[in-house]
């Protein structure tokens, strides 16, 4: 049954805040909240007044991964909407890694807690992460004799290179934020309120900004890890005509001349 309280939602200011709602089991996901998250993040993609996505956990832990408990009592992950079978044929295309990655908004991921399994490979579909001394971050998918099911070995090698990316996978061993910072996994940590606070105001950084041309410059880096230079340069320069176009592009350049902070709406 959904308990639309285990995905939480809300908007402030420029600023959509999804946070997993179930601390007492360290935010792991169950099967209905696969479907709520997703839903969350094409609601704030959809939002014209949203410019950034922060995801978060409440509680101690970020995310602890899939609901493993459930799914041994045949009631969670890989079974049907009755518990009673096996659910074989997987539509990933609306499965929550699958739609972060493809979100035209930026994402942070405010790691409040440890993330591991599911949890980490959505910590690393987001664009930017801040994270806890808390907090430790658990590639331990090789310890339970599985592989990162949801999105890991595309990140991790193109975030951190062949070697390094290996060394994560194949050991799989707890990295605490000095690690993660070190392999540039985490953009900021924090160790008290204040830290946070320091952190968290890159998201309001991006939202200054004309989120058309964040939104744009997001799907152009996207499109570039899998094309060539010369096609990219070709969809570069139409989006650039496009954004020439918009409201936003002239009062970037008038404020430019005036001296004074931009006041972009979007358009």
């Amino acid at each position: 049954m959904t308990n639309e309280n285990e995905v939480l939602y809300q908007v402030d200011g420029y600023v959509a805040t999804i946070t997993l709602n179930r601390p007492e089991r360290l935010n792991a996901i169950t099967r209905t909240m696969l479907d709520s998250l997703s839903a969350r993040l094409l609601q704030a993609n959809q939002d014209p007044q949203v410019r950034a996505i922060v995801l978060t956990g409440a509680g101690k832990a970020f995310c602890v991964g899939l609901d493993i408990q459930d799914a041994l009592q045949g009631e969670g992950i890989g079974s049907d909407a009755s518990g009673s079978k096996v659910q074989v044929n997987l539509d990933l295309r609306t499965a929550p890694p699958t739609v972060l990655h493809n979100l035209d908004k930026p994402t942070i991921c405010l790691l409040n807690g440890s993330a591991a399994g599911y949890g980490l490979d959505l910590a690393l579909g987001c664009d930017l992460r801040i994270m806890s001394q808390q907090a430790k971050l658990s590639p331990a998918f090789v310890k339970r004799g599985v592989v990162p099911e949801s999105g890991g070995t595309w990140y991790l090698p193109r975030m951190l290179g062949w070697a390094k990316a290996a060394q994560v996978i194949f050991t799989g061993k707890n990295l605490d934020l000095q690690q993660s910072l070190d392999l540039g996994l985490v953009n900021f940590g924090f160790s008290n309120e204040e830290e946070k606070a320091r952190a968290m105001s890159i998201v309001d950084d991006i939202c200054q900004n004309a989120p058309l041309a964040v939104q744009s410059a997001k799907r152009l880096m996207r499109m570039g890890l899998s094309e060539g230079f010369n096609d990219h340069v070709h969809h570069v320069f139409l989006q650039f005509l496009q954004l020439t176009r918009t409201k936003d592009f002239k009062e970037g350049m008038r404020s430019f001349m005036e001296k004074r902070p931009a006041q972009f709406i979007g358009q």
